[in-house]
């Protein structure tokens, strides 16, 4: 990961209010987000997401190698990622390749799965603390980190040809045992 982490820029990613679903809290600063059981009373506009519990970043990338980490500390589920600046945000959501989203996430506290078709499940033996996201525009790639050990979880291979945008789903907080937050942070050292 050393050698990747000189090819790419850090990232200041933060989450775009206007996409979040009205049962996701956000920060102040933009750089957290949790569920909640209860909908806020958000203005129904055309990029937010209805179904979805998700949140994208304000951010988009067409070009160039990025990297930023998000903190998943003790949640039993999570989803990270890139998706188009296009897709769907209204009704019920795929999280395909094909619909234009790169994923990853963790279900059932410890199963790790890319969204590929079909889906692979993700051998890792050391849970994560925080995930580390590489988007290499020109190369089409988009990989996975343990940002704590920097061992590899998956590289998705893609052609894109539109604006890519960080996604972030903390899941349901599943009457309190997934309640915490998924956490963007600043990435000060690489090593």
């Amino acid at each position: 990961m050393r050698s990747l982490n000189q090819q790419f820029t850090r990232v200041n990613v933060t989450l775009n209010p206007e996409t979040s679903h009205p049962q996701l809290i956000l920060s102040a600063d933009r750089k957290s987000v949790r569920h909640t059981d209860t909908r806020q009373n958000m203005p129904a506009i055309p990029q937010r997401f209805e179904i979805c519990v998700c949140v994208l970043g304000s951010r988009s990338f067409t070009w160039g190698r990025h990297y930023w980490e998000v903190e998943v500390g003790d949640k039993t589920e999570w989803t990270l990622g890139v998706c188009k600046d296009s897709v769907r945000q209204k009704g019920q959501i795929r999280l395909s390749t094909e619909d234009g989203y790169w994923t990853m996430n963790l279900r059932d506290e410890d199963k790790y799965w890319a969204w590929t078709t079909p889906l692979t499940l993700l051998h890792q033996c050391m849970k994560p603390h925080a995930v580390g996201i590489f988007l290499d525009y020109e190369a089409g790639k988009v990989s996975f980190y343990n940002a704590d050990n920097k061992s590899h979880l998956f590289t998705f291979t893609e052609t894109f040809t539109e604006k890519l945008k960080p996604y972030f789903s903390p899941r349901l907080n599943e009457g309190g045992r997934n309640a915490g937050a998924l956490r963007i942070r600043y990435v000060l050292d690489w090593e």
